[in-house]
């Protein structure tokens, strides 16, 4: 599951463990993204943050794995460089692609778009009610999954952290920890810059620690990667 997670909430885990279930994934890959080509202007937390705070949220599931492809790259990163980089480091697996509806409906004009489909089959994630028309969308390469409606965004859970609102039940409780440690969403101390330089670095010791005590690319921030049989 690519994306940004800034931060990860449950929408992103009840989408991935949904598409999971319909098409018999032996593992979903939750790919935090250094920088997105479509949000450059936009500051995001820390990369190193974000991917701990996905190796905590996903730490319960034994079909969800954390991957830092696209952080270590550390640079813009598009849909076929993680892809392309995920099949050579897993080998003979079959890889699913998994997006928004909104997302997916542009895909199209997405940069590779014939050798992505070649990569990967895409799964568009639609909520019940919503109004989507895949006329355009070539059948053989991109599938539809409905999940459970869940009105949470990344967006959000940010502005009610600076906001001082809870957002217990939104995201994980150990995110939630996590972000009241390190005063995430409270002020933009802690943000990524364009450049890639960050103002603040969560210090090696805590690294550690989170890793070991909570431990077991994309287009849009909302897209999800996963890989298996169906």
């Amino acid at each position: 599951m690519g994306g940004t997670f800034d931060p990860i909430h449950h929408g992103h885990l009840v989408a991935a463990s949904e598409v999971q279930a319909v098409f018999g994934l032996d593992e979903v890959i939750f790919v935090p993204t250094f920088r997105q080509p479509f949000k450059l202007g936009c500051p995001v937390t820390e990369a190193e943050h974000r991917y701990l705070m996905a190796v905590i949220a996903t730490a319960s599931n034994p079909r969800f794995s954390v991957s830092r492809v696209d952080i270590d790259r550390a640079t813009t990163t598009y849909t076929i460089d993680t892809l392309t980089d995920l099949k050579s480091a897993l080998g003979d697996v079959e890889l699913f692609f998994i997006t928004g509806a909104d997302a997916i409906s542009d895909i199209m004009r997405w940069k590779d778009i014939d050798q992505l489909f070649e990569l990967a089959h895409f799964i568009g994630v639609t909520r019940p009610g919503h109004s989507f028309n895949p006329v355009n969308l070539p059948a053989q390469h991109v599938s539809l999954v409905e999940v459970p409606a869940m009105a949470i965004s990344s967006t959000d859970c940010r502005n009610r952290v600076k906001s001082h609102q809870p957002v217990w039940y939104l995201v994980p409780d150990g995110v939630v920890q996590y972000i009241a440690k390190y005063g995430l969403y409270a002020d933009d101390a802690r943000l990524q810059s364009d450049s890639g330089e960050a103002s603040y670095a969560v210090p090696k010791a805590a690294l550690t620690a989170v890793a070991v005590n909570d431990a077991a690319s994309p287009e849009e921030s909302v897209m999800t990667l996963s890989r298996g049989g169906m």
